[in-house]
């Protein structure tokens, strides 16, 4: 078979259809849950290039690739590399993907709802969590925008004539 026939354009990995015209590292990013630096690790440990175009892999690296990102927390990598470090309920640390990450986060900003701890309660008002400033930033309804004293005494006027027909 030629190399032109085995370049796969769409490759499978963990329920996902990747592009198989970009390169390893860049593709597996894509997936919900992998970084640029996970990846990275994971195409280092299978001792795969990570300049190569996905599809060009083959069928057994594409799924020695999928093992790996599964069972990625019994690759005793360093702890920070891992998505979900300290899990509450298990104590370890563990790598999302897809529906699982965003099935915890969701959880886990109940939790915190529930407990009316100060990240739940503005996370309920629907403010900022994380100390940003919210004086200018972050604003939802009518309170966007400045209303100028001209427009508003015109407004006025405007809807006092109104009244008087």
């Amino acid at each position: 078979m030629s190399e032109a026939s085995e370049f796969r354009h769409l490759v499978r990995i963990s329920g996902r259809d990747l592009d198989g015209g970009k390169k390893l590292i860049v593709a597996l990013s894509d997936l919900r849950g992998v970084g640029y630096n996970f990846a990275s690790v994971i195409t280092k440990r299978l001792n795969l290039d990570p300049r190569v175009r996905l599809g060009t892999l083959s069928e057994e690296q594409v799924k020695g690739i999928e093992e790996a990102i599964l069972t990625s927390a019994s690759a005793a990598l360093p702890q920070w590399y891992y998505n979900r470090r300290n899990d509450p309920e298990t104590g370890e640390a563990k790598q999302l993907l897809g529906s699982d990450l965003d099935f915890i986060q969701k959880n886990d900003i109940e939790d915190e709802k529930n407990i009316q701890s100060w990240k739940g309660v503005r996370h309920g008002l629907g403010l900022k969590v994380r100390g940003q400033r919210t004086r200018t930033t972050g604003r939802k309804g009518r309170t966007v925008g400045v209303r100028k004293a001209t427009l508003v005494a015109a407004a006025k006027e405007a809807a006092a004539k109104k009244e008087e027909k």
